[in-house]
């Protein structure tokens, strides 16, 4: 018998928010701990108290397609929209998670909202503001879900971006996660500047080509 998926009521934790007289509420999500190479990017979205996106939910579940058209509708609706990175090189020196964390709080600072409440997909900040944390968030948050779209597409497009100057990874397809052809790419022309050389694939091609020109 095929397990039914769990459905969750998306607008839950800003209702309870809402009715407790808290209105600029913000989501936070990222995208992009896997990848060997480029940055992980991060979303700080506030939503007007009336958004209704219907198939709005987390951005690994959506096709390309319906992630650039949800992005443009949330770009035109969302009251504020804050984009935080932290680059390859700070991923090596600072490691993958407090890397995240950073580029958290910078999307966070760089929403132009007077942000109350944070809504945050999984991880724990520690902020002047009051924050909840919430296990599978891009999914039971409509704030969370609609970060998650940005981040994605965001990131989605720089790395089409790097496919332009580096076709050979073939990162318009991999978005740069260690599939069977990054991998080939990576050890036959070797280590990008943009790739993060911490993450072990990365360092066993070090090994073998150096950095490519």
């Amino acid at each position: 018998m095929k397990k039914k998926e769990v459905e969750f009521d998306n607008y839950q934790y800003e209702r309870d928010l809402r009715n407790q007289g808290i209105t600029m509420i913000a989501g936070v999500d990222e995208v992009g701990r896997g990848p060997l190479i480029g940055p992980v990017v991060t979303a700080c979205v506030v939503l007007p108290e009336q958004f209704d996106l219907p198939g709005l939910t987390d951005s690994k579940k959506l096709s390309p397609k319906k992630r650039e058209v949800l992005y443009d509708l949330i770009q035109q609706q969302a009251l504020g929209i804050g984009i935080g990175m932290c680059s390859a090189k700070e991923i090596d020196e600072y490691n993958i998670y407090q890397a995240t964390k950073i580029a958290m709080q910078r999307a966070i600072e760089n929403c132009p909202c007077k942000i109350e409440h944070i809504l945050i997909d999984a991880m724990s900040l520690e902020l002047d503001i009051p924050t909840t944390s919430i296990i599978k968030g891009d999914l039971k948050s409509i704030t969370i879900s609609a970060a998650s779209v940005i981040a994605k597409v965001t990131r989605d497009r720089m790395l089409d971006e790097m496919d332009e100057k580096y076709p050979m990874y073939d990162f318009k397809h991999n978005k740069g996660y260690p599939t069977k052809k990054h991998l080939e790419a990576l050890f036959q022309y070797g280590v990008l500047e943009e790739h993060r050389r911490s993450y072990q694939p990365v360092l066993d091609a070090l090994e073998k080509k150096g950095v490519y020109q």
